[in-house]
């Protein structure tokens, strides 16, 4: 037989049952032979290039085979340049992992750095991850953090662990990087009878069988949203530091102290830097809390199709506002069309269940807040803002401020105060999860470390 592997190029190739044998009938006079006997009298190194024709047109006929945003979305791909991003790639041996962290690491070849477990010689086992296994790839990948060899920093293996993805989640918060968890969606990516077969590591049916429960599950993080890009995020750091000193120097809140200075000994000076000293560790905007899947709704919201689609991919974010009360300091986010279809739907009812509100409205980003106040309440203080303005009020014009924060500023009382910005701010961010631990925070910084304290005489 003579068979030429050009004769399957742009073949439909999913698998066997979905045309693959139908092209063969045609090419054995109408035998239906298996794949394997037919590729054997090809002449030797043919059945490697069809089995790798194979394996791509598969991966991109298959409904779940299309590659991440950060692969092939132009906006996505500026974003990622510009932010600081740990991938982490789960899944079992021979998923796709390898695959797939190597397009990545080609596609930002300038400013990413590939450490695979395989290197290492870490095989894929149900352990503790408490021993040694790991202490050199650890050791390597802090001094790629700690010397900034890398912005996009991809870690290839199976991550089948809670132990040992909590370790890393707690580097990547150490050294300010958003993780993005990406698994391989290659068909045969749960077929431990494949599997088996296509892992270099050789591993039994057994063994992959006895991996397979640590993967089958997604894994849902503390919460989903919108992670600002490192250069986007430096700048609203340093905005925020304006507003607060811009704030402070008015004469109207110099007059107005009250509410910032409850159990305070001095009642006419506050340092806004100090008061506002706790902040995000890295600064965004959530979309969906699920507290690692324990909150009702959790896997429903994770399982839509436009969360799915939009994991990873880069959004900007426009800012119409930044506010302050005594408990917290934040910026309004103005959501897009398409941004409030990874709103859900109850966020507002969540924390206001009496009031009906408009949909996105409660979306901001926590730039600062007061000690003892978690980061959650900034959203409900910044509701409190649109019921508000809801009702006819639209706050006492008091003043102005220019530069980056140019805008009125409007006091509603109890301490309020809100900058409606001229221009919107517009932020990159990176659509992701948290998976750390929660309440991690940073003192607000500002080009040469820890900003200047703001203080109001």
């Amino acid at each position: 037989m003579a068979a030429s592997p050009q004769l399957f190029t742009g073949l439909h190739m999913l698998c066997p049952s979905f045309g693959l044998h139908n092209q063969l009938r045609q090419l054995t006079g109408g035998t239906c032979w298996k794949v394997g006997s037919i590729l054997n009298r090809f002449k030797p190194g043919t059945s490697k290039v069809l089995h790798h024709r194979m394996s791509s047109q598969a991966s991109k006929d298959h409904p779940e085979g299309q590659k991440p945003p950060l692969l092939v979305d132009d906006h996505t791909v500026a974003t990622v340049r510009e932010s600081k991003i740990l991938v982490l790639l789960r899944g079992l041996p021979g998923s796709g992992k390898s695959t797939l962290a190597k397009d990545i690491e080609q596609k930002y070849k300038d400013t990413s750095r590939l450490i695979s477990a395989d290197q290492y010689e870490i095989k894929p086992a149900v352990r503790s991850s408490s021993g040694g296994d790991y202490a050199k790839l650890d050791a390597d990948l802090t001094t790629c953090f700690e010397k900034r060899e890398a912005s996009l920093v991809i870690l290839d293996d199976t991550h089948h662990d809670r132990e040992r993805l909590d370790k890393l989640f707690d580097m990547a918060n150490e050294y300010h990087f958003a993780v993005v968890v990406l698994e391989p969606k290659t068909p045969w990516r749960l077929d431990c009878a494949q599997l088996k077969d296509r892992n270099h590591w050789k591993l039994s049916l057994e063994e992959l069988k006895n991996l397979r429960p640590t993967l089958e599950k997604d894994l849902l993080p503390l919460y989903f949203g919108w992670f600002l890009a490192k250069r986007d995020e430096d700048y609203l750091r340093k905005t925020s530091h304006e507003f607060l000193e811009q704030l402070g120097n008015l004469k109207a809140f110099k007059k107005r102290l009250q509410p910032f200075s409850v159990g305070s000994e001095d009642k006419h000076k506050l340092d806004l830097m100090k008061y506002f000293a706790k902040s995000p560790n890295i600064l965004h905007c959530t979309s969906k809390f699920c507290d690692y899947g324990k909150i009702v709704g959790s896997e429903e919201y994770a399982q839509q199709e436009a969360v799915k689609k939009a994991y990873s991919k880069g959004y900007t974010l426009h800012l119409s506002a930044l506010f302050a009360t005594p408990r917290t300091v934040g910026a309004q986010v103005e959501l897009t069309a398409d941004q409030l279809l990874l709103w859900p739907s109850d966020a507002e009812k969540e924390v206001m269940p009496k009031d009906t509100l408009p949909r996105g409205s409660r979306a901001h980003i926590t730039l600062g807040t007061a000690a003892d106040v978690q980061d959650v309440q900034t959203g409900i203080d910044l509701l409190e803002f649109v019921k508000l303005q809801q009702s006819g009020k639209e706050g006492e014009n008091l003043g102005e401020m220019s530069g980056s924060v140019a805008g009125k500023v409007s006091y509603y009382d109890n301490g309020m105060w809100m900058l409606n910005l001229s221009q919107k701010i517009e932020v990159r961010s990176i659509f992701s999860g948290y998976y750390g631990k929660p309440g991690v925070s940073v003192p607000l910084r500002g080009k040469k470390g820890i900003l200047n304290q703001c203080q109001i005489m």
